[in-house]
């Protein structure tokens, strides 16, 4: 049985979708602030976490921006307000998708569908588990990159770009293409966003060890070579 967590101050819908998810067959948990939620989260064990954004104590995106840290755990923000501003911190932050309330239950439980079903396909592609190339290990399992055994810690957005590039290493990645990749197609914000996590890698990769990974390809766009 799946398990989900509800993280939402609002007794009433956090009542009302566990009973439609159990209804579904699902087994839930509940918390009515963040700091409850986040300790949950922190425990493990969840298939989904369903997050609000505004929660009392700590609020969702500082919640997903600390589970991000060692879990990438399937995470749909829920807020009250339609604001781009707030779907492009918790997309950027590492979540798999949004819903703005007030929702229809029907579009909650399709919308969980489809991200359970994404990460099972994912976790399923055992070839991906854990990337070797140019010294770097990359463990999607585990959410942890290191450089000959050095940790390297990088925000969820970082790790989704360089695993994009370790697993097409030796294939020049468009920025488009490494755009949808990994912001989605749905994406709202600077069309330079690749170009800038690209230099947040290499500051803490090329920089810091002193070497050359990732390799600009003038006009098109970024490759991860290995002889």
């Amino acid at each position: 049985m799946q398990k989900i967590l509800i993280v939402e101050d609002e007794e009433k819908i956090a009542r009302f979708v566990e009973l439609e998810l159990k209804h579904e067959g699902y087994d839930v948990e509940k918390a009515y602030d963040g700091r409850t939620g986040l300790a949950l989260a922190e425990n493990g064990g969840y298939d989904l976490i369903l997050l609000d954004i505004m929660l009392p104590g700590i609020n969702g995106i500082e919640i997903l921006r600390r589970i991000r840290r060692s879990s990438d755990v399937p995470v749909i923000m829920l807020t009250a307000r339609d604001a781009v501003m707030d779907k492009v911190s918790g997309l950027d932050m590492g979540a798999d998708d949004y819903i703005t309330k007030p929702f229809a239950i029907e579009e909650l439980l399709a919308r969980i569908r489809v991200t359970l079903r994404k990460n099972s396909a994912s976790a399923a592609d055992t070839k991906s588990a854990v990337l070797h190339c140019c010294g770097l290990t990359l463990d999607s399992n585990r959410f942890k990159v290191t450089y000959n055994g050095v940790p390297i810690e990088l925000t969820a957005k970082e790790f989704a770009l360089l695993q994009t590039l370790m697993q097409n290493k030796n294939i020049v990645m468009s920025r488009d293409s490494l755009l949808t990749n990994v912001w989605g197609y749905n994406y709202i914000g600077e069309t330079n966003v690749v170009d800038v996590y690209i230099r947040y890698l290499r500051q803490k990769i090329d920089e810091k060890f002193k070497t050359k990974i990732i390799t600009t390809v003038r006009g098109v766009g970024y490759v991860i070579k290995e002889d």
